[in-house]
């Protein structure tokens, strides 16, 4: 398109200046040379000659650059979408590099398969629709048989299916050379593109496969994300199968000195605490675990050891760790459980700093989510008078407390006007005056 511009507006240079001119030629040549200039010079900056890919004259850079290019968001997200459901299950298995390089050869021989369909084309062309067909022509290679969900969605009816990739990818292969049959080059489609491109990402893919690269970058991923277990860990394990618990606690107590984080050594712990039956040491241990997977943001795991702890009879869990499991059911919007933590922390850690956020945690639940203004009023008023120094906390008490106040006058006003009415639904002749007297 910036050629056939920069052309209009050289052929119109030089009429204009035919009609100024006359018949001069050394003036006509004159203005044809500043013409060509003109040309050059925006054709220089011009992005598209610089790095679309032209099949009439193609150069290195355009091979690369062509496939980040795109002719507008659309086209963007739509090679992006389906570069992500093909491409993911193939990272994973071959790997960072493997996969990179595949997809930037795959681009580049997707646009020469197009370049010897269309050699004379001067139609530039952009997009990674190329390196995106190759990389599900792999899918299709490497895995046949995995479903797809597909959907058509109208004003008049929804339809969704699965289909396995041998039924669906060869469909489509087949609709792409159809269409460049009988387009040929005038389309604004890179259909031989599409074409080209699968069928590379079809032999490359059997080729990576068949050599061996893929095991190889297989064995390399399964190195790096694999668990080794640690020798404490090992030789815990093999004491407490073999009923040695106290030579099992020895070796875990003296590996989570050096390594207090370690969530395998604290969980083989734990069993061993509890088949020793001793439960202080079990119960302490079970409170790490929660703390741990707390902050791993592991909530499942956090929950399931805060009601193993609540099961065998603890009631004293860490004031930071039980905040953090009353806020957890706050979010889950289990607000009853929630203020029942938020208070019995409050009661057991009264010097604990965590047990004025507690109250506050509880009286904002009360009032807020559960409408009990006066269990609101009693939380915000324990906290006022709490021991533990709580100036930055001031204005919330205050706020809550007034806030609290509020709402059970509001309260009790409303239901003075409930009973109102409903004596007079019962006794029409009754005036509100004789209560009044």
């Amino acid at each position: 398109m910036g050629q056939v511009v920069l052309s209009s507006r050289a052929a119109e240079s030089t009429r204009s200046a035919y009609l100024a001119e006359g018949n001069d030629p050394l003036r006509l040549q004159e203005q044809m040379d500043s013409v060509c200039q003109e040309f050059e010079t925006q054709q220089s900056t011009d992005i598209l000659d610089k790095y679309a890919f032209v099949p009439a004259h193609p150069h290195l850079l355009s091979y690369v650059a062509a496939n980040f290019l795109h002719g507008g968001w659309l086209h963007l997200i739509g090679n992006m979408w389906f570069l992500w459901l093909a491409g993911f299950i193939l990272e994973d298995n071959w790997g960072r590099l493997i996969y990179s390089i595949f997809y930037l050869v795959a681009g580049a021989a997707a646009l020469r398969f197009y370049a010897w369909c269309a050699p004379g084309s001067y139609m530039p062309r952009v997009g990674a629709s190329g390196a995106v067909a190759a990389l599900m022509g792999a899918f299709l290679v490497r895995f046949p048989k995995m479903k797809i969900e597909m959907g058509f969605y109208s004003l008049i009816f929804r339809y969704r299916f699965k289909a396995p990739a041998y039924a669906l990818l060869p469909f489509w292969l087949a609709a792409e050379f159809l269409y460049g049959s009988v387009s040929g080059t005038s389309s604004p489609v890179a259909h031989w593109a599409h074409v080209g491109g699968f069928l590379f990402g079809m032999t490359a893919a059997y080729g990576i496969m068949r050599s061996g690269l893929e095991q190889k970058a297989s064995d390399a991923i399964e190195s790096k994300i694999g668990w080794s277990a640690d020798p404490d860990i090992v030789r815990a394990s093999d004491a407490l199968e073999n009923s040695k618990l106290d030579e099992a606690a020895a070796i875990l107590q003296k590996h989570l000195k050096q390594k207090p984080s370690s969530a395998d050594a604290l969980q083989i712990l734990q069993q061993v605490e509890w088949r020793r039956n001793d439960m202080p040491a079990y119960l302490e241990v079970t409170a790490q675990l929660c703390q741990l997977h707390l902050r791993a943001q592991d909530v499942e795991a956090a929950w399931s050891d805060f009601e193993a702890y609540r099961n065998a009879g603890g009631d004293q869990l860490p004031a930071s760790v039980w905040l953090d499991i009353a806020r957890l059911l706050e979010t889950q919007q289990n607000f009853e459980r929630a203020v029942t933590e938020y208070e019995q922390l409050a009661h057991v850690h009264v010097q604990e700093k965590q047990s004025i956020l507690a109250l506050l945690g509880a009286g904002r639940i009360y009032l807020r989510k559960l409408s009990r203004p006066e269990d609101a009023l009693r939380n915000y008023k324990a906290a006022d008078a709490s021991p533990v120094p709580h100036l930055d906390w001031e204005a919330n008490i205050q706020a809550g407390i007034k806030e609290a106040e509020r709402a059970r006058d509001n309260n009790s006003w409303s239901n003075a006007h409930e009973v109102v009415k409903f004596c007079h639904r019962k006794r029409p002749h009754w005036r509100p005056s004789s209560l009044t007297a």
